[in-house]
């Protein structure tokens, strides 16, 4: 187990830029799958996307090209560079490490990011 931490959050325009990052306080390595969720008001949480320990990615239909993820297990971290935001993208962003095992899965407190059109 280890206590994720995001930052990076704030308020961006229409279009802008933002880089959010997720620190873990221990080792990441061991961990498979890394994934990054959002919440937006209102709405359920959902997938952003997710980064494995071999580099593998997958991003929702919403973010490709547009969001990138990647992680460092020597800074056991993972980032999230999101360009192009919209208003669409306002949300808590997540980090979270799944386990199989739902009360055993790891989560950030959150960041918040807001797009201001």
């Amino acid at each position: 187990q280890v206590q994720l931490m995001e930052s990076g959050g704030g308020l961006v325009q229409n279009g802008g830029s933002l880089r959010l990052s997720c620190a873990a306080s221990g080792s990441i390595a061991s961990f498979y799958l890394m994934v990054w969720q959002r919440q937006a008001p209102g709405k359920r949480r959902e997938l952003v996307g997710s980064i494995t320990s071999g580099g593998d990615i997958v991003y929702a239909e919403s973010v490709k090209g547009r969001f990138s993820i990647s992680r460092d297990n020597a800074k056991n971290m993972m980032y999230l560079q999101m360009n192009s935001l919209t208003p669409e993208d306002t949300a808590v962003y997540y980090c979270h490490i799944p386990t199989g095992n739902a009360n055993a899965d790891m989560w950030g407190k959150g960041t918040t990011v807001t797009v201001s059109s």
